[in-house]
C-alpha cells in the first residue's frame, strides 16, 4: 500500500470513529478506548504525512 492510500484510510477511520464517539458521548457511555484510538490515529496520520513530506 502506498503512503497516499494509507493516509486516506487513516483519515477515513478517524472521521468515522469521531462520529461514533460523538454518538456514544451523548448516551453517557465511557469513551476511553475510542479517545485512545483517536490519539493513535492522529499519531499515525502525522507519521505518514512526515514520510510523504520527506520523499
Amino acid at each position: 500500500m502506498d503512503l497516499e492510500s494509507k493516509l486516506q484510510e487513516l483519515k477515513y477511520e478517524y472521521v468515522h470513529l469521531q462520529g461514533d464517539l460523538e454518538k456514544i458521548e451523548s448516551t453517557g457511555y465511557p469513551t476511553k478506548k475510542m479517545t485512545d484510538r483517536l490519539a493513535e490515529l492522529e499519531a499515525e496520520i502525522k507519521a505518514v504525512r512526515q514520510e510523504l513530506k520527506n520523499k
